[in-house]
């Protein structure tokens, strides 16, 4: 089992960077793969990077080059360093984990979540 919970959202006018945070709790936070996920205000969520135990990391097309997903496993946590941000980015960002090596890009994938944090992005 693993509690995860979200911080470092905000509003920030577009251009502009915002860095997320994910705490985790539990054991073995190491070898969890983790994502970030948003879900726009009436649309599915989706996916937006992934990041395994070894550092590999997977990006959506629309955040490429934009976004950054890191960890640190010494003190639990992964980050989405956002930047050129535009109103479209405007969602609630979730932070995932699945305890297993492999990435994975669909939500269903990801049995544990946080709560969310919101993101507005004022153009």
């Amino acid at each position: 089992q693993v509690q995860l919970v979200e911080s470092g959202g905000g509003l920030v006018q577009a251009g502009g960077s915002l860095r997320l945070s994910c705490a985790a709790s539990g054991r073995s936070f190491s070898v969890y793969a983790m994502g970030w996920f948003r879900q726009p205000p009436g649309k599915e969520r989706e996916f937006l990077a992934a990041i395994s135990w070894s550092d590999s990391t997977n990006y959506s097309d629309s955040v490429k080059g934009r976004f950054a997903i890191s960890r640190d496993n010494s003190k639990n946590l992964v980050y989405l360093q956002m930047s050129s941000l535009k109103p479209e980015d405007t969602a609630v960002y979730y932070c995932a984990a699945r305890n297993t090596i492999e990435i994975r890009t669909t939500p269903q994938d990801y049995p544990y979540w946080g709560q969310g944090t919101q993101v507005t992005v004022a153009s």
